[in-house]
């Protein structure tokens, strides 16, 4: 086993084909993209705790700041062991947490919940997270942000996946518990099945993963790649970067910064989206047009442009630039949420495209980030520099919710509030974009002060070899067609079917919104 995990023992042989490996990140991120989706049975823990809203979410919270805890801290530990040994120890994390997690619902132990899921399953999340970025870079130099868009793509559709199979295996479980029946309890013993089934099916999957990753050889290149045309563009550095070092850079913390803004802004929406467009469309009477049904669409919508972003505007990334990309993100966001707040009567059409718009963004804020480290710290030690700014997201994952709920709070009461009461949160929300946006605005290219004296072991030889051809001095062949046709059918076969299941889905739960 421990031959296996070796990073030695993953590098990719000649001919591999480097799409094998954005489905091995889609085994991961898929998996662990389960955390968006606890609201599911949130309502069902606390009846069976007998506890408050506030004592099960925290659960939830554990596990957001434990992921960038575990990212930041263990982040030169992925780089260093290499990808298989990271995804491996993410699977029994992530695996483990709902397996003690199945332990505390069973034996009525709320701190067991927050051990589990909270505490193993949020270290299961943060590595889980960052441990095929770097690998997906260094197979994509052409395209980091189409590569990355597709591993962090998963993690938003995680959620897609994991909230019909959650109703339905509550369903299974409980033929008492009716997942089209709003505010539907599961008993027990279905929730701490639930819990044993999403932990072994997700290690199974996560497996896949595990199995499938490769680490390029060293000096290997695209066919036809050149590094010089990826060199030339701006903020692109031309050395390296240690870990270490980018944390004394003003680079790091200004996109700190700017995932921290852009974070604030999504979350606010994303933890608030179900009572939110009932209150925005909510009649003198009292009564709500948008019945909480429909709500729930909205939020598998909301949901579906969070992982579409993730994938099309990293993608753009490549084309127009990391900075110009974020300007648009945060730019454009404080029109969207400036039009939210000032404009309480849309029809809810014009509504649900704004806010899906902005949701957009969020997602592709996170999925654009580690190609932005790329191009401004080098691929050397990438992974690490990504783990230790998704703190960011931690801190966020904190704030944006007090934000928003410290304003409705003030405002008025739960289920009598209207759009006007969501105005002071929206047009804060807009401010911390400006900030962002400013933020954005001053990244410049890191000073060579910073380089590494020499180049990382992976990378010294590959501008050489590539700019006299992927064969040339012995390099190994580029990636090709060949190498695990079979295991290309079943990775890819095996995404498609997950994302094909959550998004039909969400469109029929979706269709709430708009039918009569």
């Amino acid at each position: 086993m421990m031959g296996f995990l070796d990073r030695a023992h993953t590098i990719a042989p000649a001919g591999y084909n480097r799409w094998l490996i954005p489905p091995a990140a889609l085994a991961v991120h898929l998996c662990i993209g389960q955390a968006y989706a606890t609201s599911v049975y949130k309502t069902s823990l606390v009846e069976h705790f007998g506890s408050t809203q506030t004592a099960v979410g925290i659960v939830f919270s554990i596990a957001i700041v434990m992921l960038g805890l575990s990212a930041a801290v263990l982040g030169t530990w992925v780089d260093r062991v290499g990808p298989r040994a990271a995804m491996f120890a993410a699977a029994c994390c992530w695996s483990a947490g709902f397996l003690v997690g199945a332990l505390g619902i069973a034996t009525s132990q709320l701190w067991l919940l927050y051990l589990g899921y909270g505490v193993i399953g949020g270290i299961g999340l943060g590595i889980g997270y960052i441990s095929p970025v770097s690998t997906l870079i260094k197979w994509f130099p052409d395209r980091p942000g189409l590569a990355t868009g597709m591993a962090i793509m998963g993690f938003g559709g995680g959620a897609l996946v994991a909230s019909p199979a959650e109703r339905q295996l509550m369903s299974l479980y409980d033929p008492n518990y009716d997942p089209t029946v709003s505010g539907s309890i599961a008993n027990g013993y279905a929730l701490t099945m639930l819990f044993v089934t999403l932990g072994i099916a997700y290690f199974v999957i996560m497996m896949f993963g595990v199995r499938t990753i490769r680490v390029p050889a060293p000096g290997w290149a695209p066919a036809g790649f050149d590094p010089s045309t990826v060199a030339a563009k701006p903020l692109v550095s031309r050395g390296n970067v240690s870990a270490t070092n980018a944390i004394k850079t003003p680079q790091f913390w200004l996109l700190w910064i700017v995932l921290f803004c852009n974070v604030t802004a999504g979350i606010g929406i994303l933890e608030q989206a179900s009572p939110m467009i009932t209150d925005f469309f909510r009649q003198p009477t009292g009564v709500s047009l948008v019945a909480s049904g429909a709500a729930a669409g909205f939020v598998g919508l909301l949901s579906l442009f969070n992982m579409a972003g993730r994938f099309g505007w990293s993608t753009a990334s490549d084309k127009i630039g990391r900075k110009p990309i974020y300007m648009i993100y945060l730019g454009v966001g404080m029109v969207l949420y400036a039009l939210l707040a000032m404009t309480g009567n849309l029809a809810v059409a014009w509504f649900v495209l704004l806010a899906a718009i902005a949701i957009s963004f969020y997602g592709g804020g996170f999925a654009t980030i580690p190609a932005y480290l790329r191009d401004l710290f080098g691929v050397f030690q990438v992974g690490a520099i990504h783990g230790r700014l998704l703190t960011a997201w931690s801190a966020a994952g904190v704030v944006g919710p007090l934000i928003i709920n410290g304003f409705l709070d003030a405002q008025g009461t739960p289920g009598e509030l209207t759009a006007a009461a969501y105005r002071p949160a929206l047009l804060t929300m807009v401010g911390l974009l400006a900030i962002g946006f400013i933020a954005n605005l001053l990244v410049r290219p890191v000073n060579e002060r910073f380089h590494e004296p020499e180049a990382a072991p992976q990378t010294a030889g590959a501008a050489a070899r590539a700019s006299a051809g992927p064969q040339a001095a012995g390099a190994p062949a580029a990636a090709g067609t060949g190498g695990g046709t079979v295991s290309l059918v079943i990775g890819w076969g095996l995404a498609i079917i997950l994302l094909g299941y959550g998004v039909s889905q969400t469109l029929i739960t979706a269709a709430r919104l708009f039918l009569p």
